[in-house]
């Protein structure tokens, strides 16, 4: 169930790391809260609403209409928004999903117009936005047609890592063996396989919902 939340006056929306000018659009829009396991977009669907993340994590998938089986373009948190793409009068070209209990909100095309009216220089922001995410699904595509299970693995651990302050690096909120395959394209039992071998030979390290990178990943396995 969806539930409508009453406004909130600006100063009470934090985003970190988000531009003055997406704090101030989410604070236009209408905010909702969702529980895990919802789904937000439907790939298909015509609809001209754009969701900004103010709390939890959503996740942008196609699945195959037949057998299931999906491909994740990406992971989405706080100050991350998705639905843009669709603004353009299209359908959707994903499907979202809610990865833990969320709230968004929810801006419709008419109050974006209205925003960039006032503040064009938000059309660039979100241009780049767009953009971004065409090069990731480029690559996301590439990936999956020129690597091997491996490979995508690979590169997804490295793409998802994060640098500390001490050197090491962590791939934070891992995800489960089923929703990690769903992201590189492959089967869950090759995955588990995969990351169990990357366990016992110390590359890969689970630390509560985290994993550790021991060493340098190896170029094949």
């Amino acid at each position: 169930m969806v539930h409508a939340l009453a406004a909130a006056p600006a100063r009470m929306i934090h985003l970190p790391g988000a531009s003055d000018d997406l704090r101030e659009l989410a604070q236009r829009g209408v905010p909702h809260k969702y529980r895990k396991g919802r789904l937000l977009i439907e790939e298909g669907d015509q609809a001209y609403t754009m969701y900004i993340v103010l709390s939890g994590r959503l996740r942008a998938f196609s699945a195959h209409p037949v057998n299931g089986r999906e491909i994740t373009y990406g992971t989405y948190g706080p100050g991350d928004y998705v639905g843009e793409m669709s603004l353009d009068g299209g359908p959707r070209s994903a499907s979202v999903e809610t990865l833990e209990d969320t709230v968004c909100a929810a801006v419709t095309r008419t109050t974006l117009e209205a925003f960039i009216a006032e503040r064009p220089a938000f059309a660039f922001e979100l241009l780049a936005k767009v953009i971004g995410s065409a090069r990731r699904a480029t690559l996301t595509a590439r990936q999956l047609a020129l690597n091997d299970a491996y490979g995508n693995l690979k590169a997804w651990l490295e793409a998802e890592s994060v640098l500390r302050a001490d050197g090491s690096r962590w791939v934070e909120n891992r995800p489960t063996h089923r929703e990690l395959a769903a992201r590189i394209g492959r089967s869950r039992e090759m995955v588990s396989r995969l990351l169990k071998d990357l366990e016992t030979g110390g590359y890969v390290n689970p630390q509560g919902r985290s994993w550790r990178l021991g060493k340098a990943l190896p170029e094949r396995w």
